[in-house]
């Protein structure tokens, strides 16, 4: 299991921040960088007792998620700028809507019962 662990080690060794930005593309006649958030995760674990002989038995998994966050673009006059991915805005901000709706609705039953 160990060997199999430290291969997994090597082969995610530079996952960073070389994965969040994507090489730069002409598109155009504008230079544009891709970023992305990248999270990785894995797991592991053994138990000389478990196992249906009692020889023990081991598992793992893992797995990843990229998010297109957007790209930076260079444009003729040579300025760098941030143009986010509007579809993962939106879906960002839905959650921080919903709890700022449930806050002021709290508020409002609050006011109404003793005002």
């Amino acid at each position: 299991m160990s060997e199999s662990f430290s291969s997994l080690v090597d082969t995610f060794k530079n996952v960073g921040v070389s994965r969040a930005y994507g090489p730069a593309v002409n598109v155009a006649g504008e230079e544009i960088i891709p970023v992305a958030v990248v999270s990785f995760g894995f797991g592991g674990g053994s138990s000389p007792d478990d196992g249906p002989s009692g020889n023990g038995g081991s598992g793992g998994g893992g797995g990843g998620l990229v998010v297109p966050l957007g790209v930076y673009a260079k444009g003729m006059s040579g300025r760098m700028t941030f143009r986010p991915n509007t579809v993962v805005v939106l879906v960002a901000l839905a959650p921080l809507v919903c709890a700022v709706g449930v806050s002021i609705r709290g508020i409002l039953r609050t006011v109404r019962r003793h005002g």
